[in-house]
């Protein structure tokens, strides 16, 4: 379950998080870390687990895959935007500052590695917010698309009404996106190929 929690989630979870959702003390998700941890070192497998200063966990890959991950990246990257790919975007430059468990809510699946190569393409930025990170359209994005900020996008408000009535039913609380090629943009948090 821990595996699957954290496969799943894609970036840095509390410990306090993790007890909540497996159900046991915050005591017992650590010796569950652990366990995993050694098992993925004695098994030799192509994962790890990460453990933050702040006690946030992580499933990442092991730095040994690095160069073949990258390889993989790039030529992922030399292509056209897939469907998925176009639909993460989407999602991003209407519905943004939103996070990734939002994206993921909204099209069903994890969306980890589309954010990745959306961030390397220069298409999104994130900010962190908290323990978590928010999705914006980058200013790059806007310039390639001819308009100078979000609300200039095609049918912008009827998408904004549409994200008010979903998130409202899901109470979750949402923020007017700021991007604006004239400057009004959040600052990013630099980034680099995460491992996960």
């Amino acid at each position: 379950m821990l595996e699957a929690i954290l496969f799943a989630y894609g970036e840095p979870m509390e410990r306090e998080k993790l007890s909540t959702l497996l159900g046991v003390e915050q005591e017992t998700v650590g010796a569950l870390v652990e366990s995993l941890k050694d098992e993925y070192a004695r098994q030799e497998r192509g994962l790890m687990i990460i453990q933050q200063q702040d006690g946030r966990v992580m499933l990442a890959t092991k730095p040994q895959f690095g160069e073949i991950i990258e390889s993989f990246i790039k030529e992922e990257l030399k292509g056209d935007l897939t469907p998925a790919v176009a639909e993460a975007l989407a999602l991003v430059s209407y519905f943004g500052p939103i996070s990734r468990a939002e994206i993921d809510y909204i099209r069903g699946v994890n969306s980890s590695f589309i954010l990745r190569q959306l961030l390397m393409r220069g298409l999104v930025e994130r900010t962190q917010k908290g323990h978590a990170y928010l999705y914006t359209a980058s200013v790059d994005f806007l310039k390639h698309v001819g308009v100078s900020a979000v609300t200039n996008l095609p049918d912008y408000r009827k998408y904004q009404d549409i994200k008010q009535k979903y998130f409202e039913n899901l109470s979750v609380e949402v923020t007017a996106p700021a991007n604006d090629v004239s400057g009004g943009a959040p600052e990013p948090v630099p980034h680099t190929i995460e491992q996960s």
